[in-house]
């Protein structure tokens, strides 16, 4: 007698639209189908797991076929790791046997010709729970150990590095020190392990210990500046461990020295964090002083949330149109829309440069922004009675981008005083908008 099929597979195989190549441009939309299918076999592990882990792996194995179907970027691939998580999840909640689970994992990282699970040692840490995890350790104590006794020249010991970092995490994340020490002492001590040995020694209360190992990271931060990709913020753990510490002004001292290397919104509010109430009025100002000579985006963005409008404009009175062109809008655009008011001459020149930066570039797809900008410019340059500079950059986009048909005829009927905003399509408000939550 033929086995029933489960109806959910037809669900997840229409999701999949075998036999259809999906282009990069169709790839959220094929992923947003999967999501959907995985929801509901992810209802499944409350009621039914063994139904959900088959589904699960059924799932897995079809995304494998699909993936010669996919121009994938990076988000099927991300999909397809976050499966292997549920799997985890419906086979625990089936009481599968912890070993062979960690076992199906190194199997599937083994025979990934995808990469989609490079990172499946760490995602699933976070997903088994104490058996699975320390059956998981075992299997790739398994690897680790044979890796270390191998030299493998010119590229150092890769496989020994890979395991050893799935240990880490797994260490990390037991807060078992000894261990990570370990593994630690057979590899290569980095930046990031100091953090993560910081971490556990202060889940243990061991507090001076702690600072110890950040301190130690700090100095090879130093030592190495070329490596300092790593994401942990070595120095703003070691202020927190100074607090803790009751270790009188030096956090503040600390925090002062960072602020002044790198003045901005993130390192002032580090250092507010420190300041005590009665002073922080003196800080202020200081700190505001201090950042007069500062990286000219991150001044910007603080002066305009500390409302400093008079630094703001004496600043960007001495700055030349060429690096106001060189900022992005992001940083840019605030500005100028906060000085329109009070300073429109300052405003002027902002809202030119965000115009020119696009014409400059040449990227037409933007040109109704430009031709937004240049309307406001016109405005500011007006309210400022500064008639002879609009007439100036006129002259100047007529002789250098003449040739843009696609933006002169907006151009000129801005300058003729008309509205001639060219309204953008749906994807491209949503390409800018979406451009200026991501760009630095």
């Amino acid at each position: 007698m033929a086995k029933r099929r489960d109806p959910m597979g037809s669900k997840i195989e229409s999701a999949l639209q075998p036999g259809r190549f999906i282009g990069w441009n169709e790839e959220a939309g094929l992923v947003s189908s999967l999501e959907e299918a995985e929801r509901e076999i992810a209802t499944l592990i409350a009621f039914d797991p063994m139904r959900a882990v088959s589904l699960y792996e059924a799932f897995i194995a079809a995304c494998y076929l699909k993936a010669e179907e996919i121009d994938s970027e990076w988000e099927f691939g991300n999909f397809v790791a976050g499966l292997s998580c549920g799997w985890i999840q419906a086979s625990q909640a089936a009481g599968a046997d912890p070993e062979m689970t960690a076992k199906t994992l190194l199997s599937w990282m083994d025979r990934d010709d995808y990469g989609f699970f490079n990172e499946l040692g760490s995602n699933a840490i976070k997903v088994l729970d104490r058996a699975g995890l320390a059956a998981f350790e075992r299997q790739v104590r398994t690897r680790f150990e044979p890796a270390c006794g191998k030299r493998e020249e010119r590229v150092g010991n890769y496989f020994r590095d890979e395991w050893g970092k799935i240990l880490r995490c797994i260490y990390a994340q037991q807060r078992h020190i000894e261990k990570y020490l370990d593994i630690v002492a057979r590899t290569v001590l980095t930046q990031a392990d100091c953090a993560a040995i910081a971490a556990i020694l202060q889940a243990k209360r061991k507090l001076s210990d702690a600072l110890i190992w950040i301190e130690r990271g700090i100095e090879m931060e130093k030592a190495h500046s070329f490596q300092t990709s790593t994401k942990c913020d070595l120095a703003g753990t070691r202020r927190a461990l100074l607090a803790k510490l009751e270790r009188g002004r030096e956090p503040l001292d600390s925090a002062w020295v960072e602020y002044q290397a790198r003045p901005s919104a993130l390192t002032y509010q580090e250092l507010l964090r420190y300041v005590p109430k009665p002073e922080r009025r003196a800080w202020h100002k200081k700190a505001m002083g201090a950042a007069e000579n500062g990286n000219l985006a991150s001044v910007i963005e603080l002066w305009l949330k500390m409302k400093e409008a008079g630094r703001l404009t004496e600043r960007l009175n001495r700055v030349s149109d060429g690096e106001l062109e060189g900022l992005s809008h992001v940083v840019t655009e605030p500005a100028a829309k906060a000085l329109v008011r009070m300073h429109p001459a300052v405003a002027a020149r902002l809202f030119r440069a965000l115009c020119m930066r696009i014409l400059n570039s040449g990227k037409s797809k933007y040109y109704y922004a430009a031709l937004a900008n240049l309307e406001e410019a016109r405005r500011c340059y007006q309210a400022a009675g500064l008639d002879d500079r609009w007439r100036m950059l006129v002259s100047d986009i007529r002789r250098n981008h003449y040739r843009k048909s696609g933006f002169m005829p907006g151009f000129e009927a801005t300058v003729a005083g008309k509205r001639a905003r060219m309204e953008p399509s749906f994807i491209e408000r949503a390409r800018w908008r979406w451009e200026s939550k991501t760009k630095p």
